[in-house]
Parts: structure tokens; C-alpha cells; sequence
């Protein structure tokens, strides 16, 4: 599985500093992946939705260790190619902090 583009867009919610979009091998689109900046370091986040009872459940998730950590190194390779999280909080007029 190769992740052949990465696209990201900077949105204030909560602590998801940016939304991304992958496409694999060419071929299938996966939008929505939050980039979230948590206290325990930068993820991705897979898309989802809230149930009626309150909970969450992926739309769409890896079903092995290896192509979660592939997802996630595209995506936060692609996150500091473009300036890293203060870039994205800036971008949108966030307070950066330290």
C-alpha cells in the first residue's frame, strides 16, 4: 500500500488543527483523516461518525498496525513539509502555543 498524495486543510476545531485527505496507490480516496494536536503529541485521526447513542465508529479505518503508522507518516510528513502545526494555527489566525 503506497499513500500517493497527501492534501491538507487548517480548520480550528477543538484540537484538530487540520483536516487531510490520501489517496492510496492511485486508486481510492480517503477524506476527512483529522490531524489532531493532542497532549501526548501530534496523530491522524480516522473519519467517523457520531452514532444515535453518543459514540463514535470509523468510517473507514486500517485494519493493521503497518498501514496505520504508513497513513500517519505520510500524513505528518506532509504536515511538516508545509510548516508543521504553528503554520496551520497561524494560517487561521490561532494563537501558536509554546
Amino acid at each position: 500500500m503506497n499513500i500517493t498524495k497527501v492534501t491538507l486543510r487548517p480548520v480550528t476545531m477543538n484540537k484538530v488543527c487540520a483536516i487531510a485527505s490520501i489517496v492510496i496507490d492511485d486508486a481510492f480516496a480517503v477524506h476527512d483523516l483529522r490531524v489532531v494536536n493532542g497532549d501526548k503529541g501530534v496523530f491522524v485521526a480516522m473519519p467517523s461518525r457520531r452514532l444515535p447513542n453518543g459514540d463514535f465508529r470509523d468510517i473507514c479505518h486500517p485494519i493493521n498496525a503497518e498501514a496505520r503508522e504508513r497513513i500517519q507518516q505520510s500524513v505528518l510528513s506532509q504536515l511538516e513539509a508545509e510548516g508543521g502545526v504553528e503554520a496551520f494555527a497561524s494560517r487561521i489566525g490561532l494563537p501558536v502555543e509554546a
